[in-house]
């Protein structure tokens, strides 16, 4: 909700994501924002909740390597070892991860019939197809996120705190 932006009562269905926080707040406040944001204004979503939009949401995850004060519990992979990536998408019907590129796990939920994430159906061959075309699509997208190297980032110990005035 925005004040004189947002129409009363309105609700947009699209994924959103927390790194389009910083893209909007600037467009509201008429900053600039950084020209290396990976984040949409969402803006145009509370002007018009039925705007286009870009349709899902890209979140990272690290699990194992428990030394490193990061979660190391999930409910179908086990933390056990060095730690890896998950990466997951979630679009208004399903959300679809994948677990060090699907190798220790996959996981596919239905938001429209099981919105609690009851039943993974990662490995339900009527799912296949969805399977496939998410697993493209969290592909493509996770590549958006890597620096211009497109090398994967090396986990590293500690907290890191991104400087996003002068990166």
């Amino acid at each position: 909700v925005a004040p004189g932006v947002t129409k009363p009562g309105s609700v947009a269905d699209a994924p959103i994501s927390q790194v389009d926080l910083f893209p909007t707040l600037a467009e509201l406040c008429d900053i600039n924002a950084p020209k290396n944001l990976q984040g949409q204004s969402l803006v145009p979503l509370l002007k018009d909740p039925n705007a286009k939009s870009r349709g899902w949401a890209l979140t990272q995850v690290v699990r194992g390597g428990g030394g490193l004060g990061r979660p190391t519990v999930t409910r179908d992979v086990g933390s056990e070892g060095a730690p890896f990536f998950g990466y997951t998408l979630r679009t208004p019907r399903w959300r679809y991860t994948e677990w060090d590129e699907g190798r220790p796990g996959r996981e596919l939920y239905d938001h429209a019939g099981d919105p609690k994430e009851l039943k993974n159906l990662a490995e339900e061959s009527a799912q296949a197809s969805t399977v496939a075309e998410l697993s493209l699509q969290l592909r493509e997208a996770a590549k958006q996120t890597f620096p211009p190297s497109g090398e994967t980032p090396k986990i590293q110990p500690g907290v890191w705190a991104p400087n996003l005035l002068t990166p």
